[in-house]
């Protein structure tokens, strides 16, 4: 394993981290009892395997339902000192409630202190305003801080890139969870802002939300060769020294393997990686034509700034990734989680679309001529059955 300073934290940090969101039993609280002894069986063993292959940082959160309380199984049995254990608590309108959570997770995970704890979800600017008004959760976690129950604060965000910005320069958080991997790659500013400030940069979901590299479609495969679009994008990350450390979302033990694949290369990313990205870059512009590849997103209006809250950057995106390397299932998923994915995927599909109530509002755009039709397109070929978020699922 290879270790990264993570930011004025200090900690020494595997550039690998087990996120507990997909070994849990259940997405809803649940007394220990009530758990099936396979379930808790493969979630120890996943742990142990996690902590003998050097990732010791274990992740999860007081809404990855029956998650902490698993955790809290295991964890005692290991040297806490060679532990860095994070959790996440959604911030609350009542700060008191934000506490009691943060105490939950404590006795759940049957820990003394947390390492890191994290806002879970600053995902709009009014929810870093109550976040941070005086007697707001920010002030909690900072008392519990100052009571040797937490050591380091930072929050999780999937906000849009300014609102990460914003959350980063107010110099009150020592680390930051947030997305960015090779098919979404906007939030580079915000991992520069971070690196200014000195934080941690922790990776969400790389391989999921970046593009369910766990079942990749053939062409990604192709393009990849010979690094697997997994490990392709691991690399491709831990390539930028700003990064820090990459979640894996570990079911069983076995999914590691592929992951680790990519330190083999760590130390020589310029052998392998520079070929591959010549060739997705490539396979993009064939599929999609280069002026539509380089100014696609060049002046388009934000969904809470279009009729309908039409999520038009969103939608678009999806459809270059489907067109480009036949990411049709990752596309769909997402697609279809428009409109229930509150603000952790916000907006709107193109269900219904006018496109001439569009026109005034892709005036900035150089495709505003095509944009409608291609909405229109996305829809059809995407759209289905709406989904939710694996939090909202039984």
């Amino acid at each position: 394993m290879q270790y990264r300073r993570f930011g004025r934290t200090g900690l020494s940090m595997p550039v690998f981290s087990c996120g507990g969101m997909r070994y849990q039993f259940k997405w809803q609280d649940m007394p220990f009892d009530a758990i099936p002894s396979d379930s808790q069986r493969n979630l120890e063993t996943t742990i142990r395997r996690s902590v003998e292959v050097g990732i010791c940082h274990i992740e999860t959160a007081r809404g990855y339902g029956s998650s902490e309380v698993q955790l809290g199984q295991i964890l005692p049995q290991l040297p806490r000192e060679q532990l860095i254990v994070q959790t996440k608590v959604s911030p609350k309108p009542d700060a008191q409630q934000f506490q009691d959570a943060v105490e939950q997770s404590l006795r759940n995970l049957r820990l003394d202190f947390i390492d890191l704890l994290g806002l879970h979800g600053i995902n709009t600017a009014e929810i870093l305003a109550d976040a941070l008004r005086p007697g707001g959760c920010l002030e909690v976690a900072q008392k519990l801080q100052a009571q040797g129950k937490v050591r380091f604060i930072g929050f999780s965000t999937h906000a849009p890139t300014d609102v990460i910005i914003q959350t980063i320069q107010t110099g009150q958080f020592d680390y930051v969870n947030l997305h960015w991997y090779y098919i979404k790659q906007e939030n580079w500013a915000a991992i520069a802002a971070a690196t200014t400030e000195d934080m941690g940069v922790f990776i969400i979901s790389p391989s999921d939300k970046g593009g369910k590299l766990y079942d990749p479609p053939q062409k990604l495969v192709d393009l990849c060769a010979p690094l697997s679009p997994m490990a392709f994008n691991d690399l491709f990350c831990l390539s930028h020294s700003q990064v820090h450390t990459l979640s894996i979302g570990a079911a069983r033990p076995s999914d590691f393997d592929e992951h680790l694949k990519a330190l083999e290369w760590l130390d020589r990313a310029d052998e392998v990686l520079p070929s591959i990205l010549q060739r997705l870059e490539a396979s993009a512009i064939a599929a999609l034509g280069e002026d539509w590849y380089k100014t696609w997103s060049v002046g388009l209006p934000s969904y809470a700034q279009t009729p309908g809250q039409v999520n038009i950057p969103a939608i678009l995106w999806l459809w270059n990734l489907a067109t480009a390397y036949d990411m049709v299932e990752f596309a769909q998923a997402r697609y279809n989680l428009l409109g229930s994915g509150g603000h952790w995927f916000p907006g709107q599909s193109a269900a219904g679309v006018d496109p001439g109530a569009l026109e005034p509002y892709l005036v900035h755009s150089p495709h505003r001529m095509v944009i409608p039709a291609r909405l229109q397109e996305a829809h059809q070929w995407l759209g289905g059955q709406s989904v939710q978020r694996l939090s909202q699922s039984s």
